[in-house]
């Protein structure tokens, strides 16, 4: 047997994904919708600078109160 005349096969995860989408065909562009609401986002450069520049080295620990 020719390893190109195989049956193909799928995993049981690909076949429950294959599916899902097949029941609901709307899926992956409420899944992108989702994803531009939360993580699609336009930085401000210049706000990420300051936030940057404006962070205080933390001690070692914490807890500790500093000597004068």
């Amino acid at each position: 047997m020719s390893i190109f005349n195989r049956p193909h096969y799928t995993s049981d995860a690909t076949d429950f994904i294959d599916e899902l989408k097949r029941k609901k065909p709307t899926l992956e562009a409420e899944q992108r919708a989702g994803r531009a609401l939360l993580w699609d986002k336009n930085l401000d450069r210049g706000q990420q600078k300051e936030y940057i520049d404006g962070k205080v080295p933390q001690q070692p620990y914490v807890y500790q109160t500093q000597a004068k």
